[in-house]
């Protein structure tokens, strides 16, 4: 599968659907030394903050992959298309702690032009991201208060920002410009 390079500006996505049916996969660590961990994530949004091109996205504290996230200072996200819906449910349901996850998987890990977090080959679409923010999500500021019922375990998320630094993908996520 080809990528291309694309501008945050020519990046043409039904970001709902992204987040909501499809998914991404999350990935913090160092690719080049082996020590990484990945996630499934459908809980977050992308667009500008601070005058910069950004993604959010949220991750447990009980998740492995919230130790690779908070040591290190990028992570990326990869979407894929519905062939590999088992893959990203895997990732999703299986701990990093217990043994090769991402193998298991059947995904290929591969190296990044701009962060040390991977992304994968089968990607279709991958950003690649610096933390620029990150904070504890506050149930007592929840104003709808459906949202703690999200949280029976009261493992409430940490939020993070990542500057989005590159962007590759597929033909159809380039807008004509």
């Amino acid at each position: 599968m080809t990528r291309e390079t694309i501008p945050f500006e020519a990046l043409k996505v039904d970001i709902f659907n992204l987040w909501d049916n499809q998914w991404w996969v999350l990935s913090a660590g160092d690719f080049a030394t082996g020590k990484y961990n990945s996630m499934t994530v459908s809980w977050g949004a992308l667009g500008i903050m601070w005058n910069k091109p950004f993604v959010l996205v949220v991750v447990r504290p009980t998740r492995y992959t919230y130790q690779f996230i908070e040591n290190y200072s990028d992570f990326s996200l990869c979407t894929f298309n519905e062939k590999y819906r088992s893959a990203l449910e895997y990732l999703g349901s299986h701990s990093g702690r217990n043994g090769d996850k991402i193998q298991s998987s059947g995904l290929t890990p591969q190296a990044a032009s701009n962060i040390t977090a991977p992304l994968f080959e089968e990607a279709e679409l991958c950003l690649e991201c610096r933390k620029i923010y990150c904070a504890d999500y506050d149930p007592k500021r929840f104003l709808d208060v459906r949202i703690e019922e999200l949280y029976p375990q009261k493992d409430y998320h940490r939020i993070y920002f990542g500057e989005v630094v590159a962007i590759t993908g597929l033909a159809k996520y380039r807008a004509a410009c």
